[in-house]
């Protein structure tokens, strides 16, 4: 029996007063929790499939989505509606892997200052959006979220697009050679406020 524990004793003393060792297991559990928990989920066709119904975002919604990144709405707002019937009764159906295949990246999160967003689109008509946006407290009084004025003075910059959509398709996004070659006349003169609309307006809007 005294020979058990001092055999026991060692070992543990050996791990864990050596770094490397430790360091060397800590990464070989994590490693293995890894792939056991991700490598069969790109096998898992509901997490690689997209959604009946679900179209990767055109040309302005590009655009709104890098500027919804760009003014760090993430930071506030999630984009992942947990299958919790609070949530649910709250904000809509749980949010599905499938309707985010031709999101890079997505923007899931788990920062709520502000609602999740994921239900969104449809909910509010584009003016509603353009007033929120402009002024959040001359829709919502106790609103703490910050204006932002200058995206209805401010034109996007359409010579991007293209080269934007072509990185996508890469990615799997399935747009035609025409689609890309319109999408700087599809969105000439349009503002960024137009643009950030156009993409909240679609959000969670595959899942009826």
């Amino acid at each position: 029996m005294a020979n058990e524990d001092k055999i026991q004793g060692f070992t543990h003393e050996r791990i864990e007063t050596n770094n490397f060792l430790m360091i060397v297991l800590i990464v070989l559990v994590i490693a293995v929790g890894g792939l056991v928990e991700i490598v069969p989920l790109f096998f898992q066709k509901s997490t690689t499939q997209p959604v009946e119904g679900l179209k990767p975002y055109s040309a302005l919604q590009i655009l709104g989505r890098d500027i919804y990144v760009r003014e760090g709405c993430y930071n506030c707002h999630s984009q992942m509606i947990r299958p919790l019937q609070a949530e649910t009764l709250r904000y809509g159906h749980y949010s599905l892997a499938g309707e985010f295949v031709y999101d890079r990246p997505f923007q899931w999160g788990s920062k709520r200052t502000g609602p999740d967003l994921h239900r969104v689109g449809g909910r509010y008509s584009d003016e509603w959006h353009r007033v929120h946006l402009n002024n959040p407290r001359d829709l919502v009084p106790e609103s703490n979220m910050p204006a932002y004025p200058w995206l209805g003075k401010k034109t996007v910059n359409e010579a991007s697009v293209p080269r934007r959509m072509e990185v996508l398709r890469t990615l799997g996004a399935p747009y035609t050679d025409a689609e890309i070659a319109s999408a700087p006349a599809d969105v000439k003169g349009k503002t960024e406020l137009d643009a950030l609309v156009a993409y909240l307006q679609v959000l969670g809007t595959a899942i009826k």
